[in-house]
């Protein structure tokens, strides 16, 4: 079996996208990041990329903070398209994702947002989780469709919210957690059991 060819779309410094590289490098997914995508020139993670050699790109929007464009976004579906890529992970990526790219890659496009979902969707999902008092967050890998985290489930995992807790100490212990849960997510697609 032929490892899967995955892109990369991030906005940050890369953390979950170090955890897929470094599972991948260790030989736990059978998996090959054929391009590094970023809507923030010199983020992290295309810093990343390039010292490990994968291709990148920056995705210039001028428009609109929270998405792309419809022209944009088409070019960034032919740029992804161009790389092979078969599956496209949204790692810290802080934009929505529209019709051009879910028309291009259904079921092809997951994420992963720092919360139990369907609650706390949206932005600071951990500062929403110590804010309303709960025990129990966690992270959530989910199909990216039109609506904002409303994605089909995909796997989650359980962080516990404890006294004391700020939202930076929350939201570290939550990463920890999706440095876990993600590459796990990969590695079913690379063994084509989710394609």
């Amino acid at each position: 079996m032929q490892p899967i060819k995955i892109a990369v779309l991030g906005s940050g410094k890369g953390s979950n996208f170090r955890s897929i590289l470094n599972a991948i490098l260790a030989g736990q997914i059978k998996a090959r990041p054929v391009i590094a995508v970023s809507d923030v020139p010199g983020a992290g993670m295309l810093t990343l990329a390039e010292n490990l050699g994968v291709p990148t790109a920056v995705v210039e929007e001028m428009k609109y903070r929270t998405r792309l464009s419809e022209e944009v976004e088409s070019g960034l579906v032919e740029t992804l398209r161009a790389s092979g890529a078969e599956l496209i992970v949204l790692a810290g990526y802080m934009r929505v994702v529209k019709q051009p790219l879910l028309e291009a890659f259904p079921r092809r496009i997951i994420n992963i947002h720092p919360s139990l979902l369907p609650a706390f969707p949206g932005l600071e999902a951990w500062r929403q989780a110590v804010e309303a008092g709960v025990e129990t967050t966690g992270c959530t890998v989910h199909f990216v469709d039109s609506g904002i985290d409303s994605g089909e489930i995909i796997a989650q995992a359980e962080v516990p919210v404890l006294p004391g807790d700020t939202p930076e100490t929350l939201h570290a212990r939550i990463q920890e957690a999706e440095h876990r849960l993600y590459p796990e997510v990969i590695k079913r697609f690379a063994v084509r059991e989710l394609l």
